[in-house]
């Protein structure tokens, strides 16, 4: 009888309340930065949107011509130097666009164009070239030795002043002059541009550019250097 009391209180003991063995301390709270987590997204955002960006770029992209054959200035572009290619779209840069090669017949390169550049509006030029056979010579003339309403297009004759003696070969007027002892250099001659006496080049002097026949231009050349030639204007058909 006293074992099963002792048995029975020893039990007791046994499942009495007591405290819970390897129970955790209770940890503190996190803090939590509602700030700190907007600005990720934030920043996630952005990230997505600039990738975004681009992507969308870089499909904005346009065909335009790629030259593939050296091109000489005054020369045509054929249609041999010439491919398409892909690039990004840039609306600071005058692409020739590839559907506009069929239009290119019309205009000559305006400079020596290398092989692998990408065909630009300034590299063209609607001026035609020389036709066979001419050339262009640079005259600085002086007041006197040229009409005063000179112009480009116009069709002049040249010649060699002061070959008579204390005779300095001109005088001014819209015609031009030419004295009794001028001698003819150039019957017909194109006017291919005129620079602005205004402009102060070349001590007030005016340059002018004319187109000759090849064989006319030696002499031309060597009086022009000299200072002794005068144009005067004359018909177009004179050159018939």
């Amino acid at each position: 009888m006293k074992i099963q009391e002792r048995a029975g209180i020893g039990s007791g003991r046994a499942n009495a309340p007591g405290q819970p063995v390897g129970e955790r301390l209770p940890s503190a709270p996190r803090e939590r930065k509602p700030a700190l987590a907007a600005l990720a997204v934030l920043l996630i955002l952005v990230g997505a949107l600039g990738a975004t960006v681009l992507v969308l770029r870089a499909g904005d992209r346009i065909e335009v011509v790629k030259i593939t054959d050296e091109v000489s200035a005054g020369k045509s572009i054929p249609n041999s130097a010439i491919e398409s290619v892909m690039v990004a779209e840039d609306s600071a840069i005058d692409y020739v666009k590839w559907d506009q090669r069929n239009v290119l017949s019309k205009y000559r390169a305006a400079t020596d164009i290398t092989k692998g550049s990408l065909l630009v509006g300034s590299m063209l030029t609607d001026r035609k070239g020389l036709p066979e056979g001419k050339v262009v010579v640079g005259l600085s003339l002086k007041d006197g030795q040229y009409p005063r309403s000179l112009k480009t297009g116009d069709v002049v004759a040249a010649y060699r002043v002061g070959d008579v003696k204390g005779g300095s070969g001109g005088s001014a007027g819209d015609g031009g002059s030419s004295g009794a002892g001028d001698t003819l250099l150039v019957r017909t001659a194109t006017v291919e541009s005129v620079t602005s006496a205004n402009d102060g080049i070349g001590g007030g002097d005016l340059p002018v550019s004319v187109v000759v026949n090849q064989d006319e231009a030696p002499a031309l050349t060597q009086a022009a250097a000299n200072g002794a030639v005068s144009v005067v204007k004359v018909s177009a058909r004179s050159g018939d």
